[in-house]
């Protein structure tokens, strides 16, 4: 049986159930604080964690909470690091993470990029001794909102081979970036080297819902539909072969190999490690969008592009041409109005971290707040 607030319900349902935003940040915050965390951090990463279920990226949203907490009480988390960015140069700073929340590391040293950027224009942090960071757009956006160009790349990991291979060796690890735009949407990509973030194959996992072929192969390099056999042993496959092969290792130059975190294979999985922290590494720059024209002409041009992708005809099975980011846009909206939509599992496992700690219940609906919205 699977217990939702108050209400028992059969292994079958499987929901959606509604959680308002505001609602499940401050559920998540509550958690966090009850760990160790201070208040300001805990809003950090519960933020990020809403953000990536605002944005229909729920493989990294609150859903991932109690595996957070669960490293936490294993002493793999350190809750309260002591975070100082040490210049390298005027622009570039250096961040040993202390093994904390990668959440709170990110938006640190994207905070820190940022002050660099508004003084010299461009701002670069490297950050070692890291972990899961979540969603890459959550440090893209932080940057975006402040009015810059922003890069951010981690490692993670090994969960893909490189290609030609059968046997995980790189990390399924993001590529983000992110540029404003005037009255238009801006640029806003957040991808994965891999045909599926493994984030999408535990989901299945736990839903017990099969994958596409071409997301996985098993142990003994066959395609497959199980996730199970995917996790098992298994790995993920890279997007356009030796191309997101190649992305993924430049990511791991960028995130591990420059910042003296764990790299080559080296870093811990969260999932599976439980001797020692990951030791993830991560990159992050914002750059001022107008060192070489003027704001207004940089974001003139910015509205062309936009304007210009928007009209390119469509192909047969598309009605619309939408930038990178812009679906996710419009799903943010949605689900500040109707909720975040969670499988049964997974608020049930959330309820469990609350009831451990005496900590009030996650308030769910089975119906969106706003059923009439699209």
């Amino acid at each position: 049986m699977t217990t939702i607030g108050d209400t028992i319900l059969p292994d079958t349902a499987q929901g959606p159930f509604y959680a308002n935003a505001e609602t499940a940040e401050a559920f998540g915050r509550r958690l966090l604080v009850a760990h160790g965390l201070p208040e300001h951090d805990a809003a950090i990463v519960a933020g990020c964690l809403v953000r990536a279920d605002l944005r229909g990226v729920d493989t990294h949203g609150l859903q991932f909470l109690p595996q957070y907490l669960d490293r936490v009480r294993r002493g793999l988390v350190n809750p309260k690091p002591n975070l100082v960015v040490e210049r390298v140069t005027p622009m570039v700073g250096s961040l040993d993470g202390e093994n904390g929340f990668g959440l709170v590391v990110a938006t640190k040293a994207m905070e820190a990029a940022i002050d660099m950027a508004r003084e010299f224009g461009v701002g670069i942090v490297s950050a070692r001794r890291s972990t899961h960071f979540g969603m890459a757009a959550c440090y893209t956006l932080q940057a975006l909102e402040a009015g810059y160009i922003s890069f951010v790349f981690t490692n993670a990991s090994r969960a893909m081979p490189p290609w030609g291979g059968r046997k995980a060796f790189l990390g399924t690890s993001p590529f983000a970036a992110a540029a404003p735009a005037g009255k238009e949407v801006p640029f806003d990509l957040d991808m994965s080297p891999a045909v599926a973030a493994r984030g999408k194959i535990r989901r299945a996992a736990r839903r017990g819902q099969k994958i596409p072929l071409g997301y996985a192969l098993d142990a003994q390099g066959h395609p497959t539909t199980d996730p199970n056999a995917a996790l098992d042993g298994g790995v993920v496959l890279p997007i356009g072969g030796p191309k997101g092969s190649g992305i993924s290792m430049l990511m791991d130059i960028m995130g591990g190999v420059i910042s003296g975190a764990a790299c080559a294979g080296d870093v811990r999985n969260q999932f599976l490690d439980y001797d020692q922290p990951q030791n993830v590494g991560h990159f992050f720059l914002a750059m001022k969008p107008d060192l070489f024209v003027t704001k207004d002409e940089y974001l003139k041009r910015m509205d062309t592009l936009v304007q210009r992708v928007h009209a390119v005809p469509t192909a047969e099975g598309f009605h619309e041409i939408l930038m990178p980011g812009e679906t996710e846009r419009r799903l943010e909206a949605k689900h500040r109005r109707t909720g975040l939509p969670y499988h049964a599992k997974e608020v049930a496992a959330l309820q469990k971290e609350a009831a451990k700690l005496g900590l009030p219940a996650l308030a769910v609906s089975n119906t969106p707040y706003n059923s009439n919205t699209p």
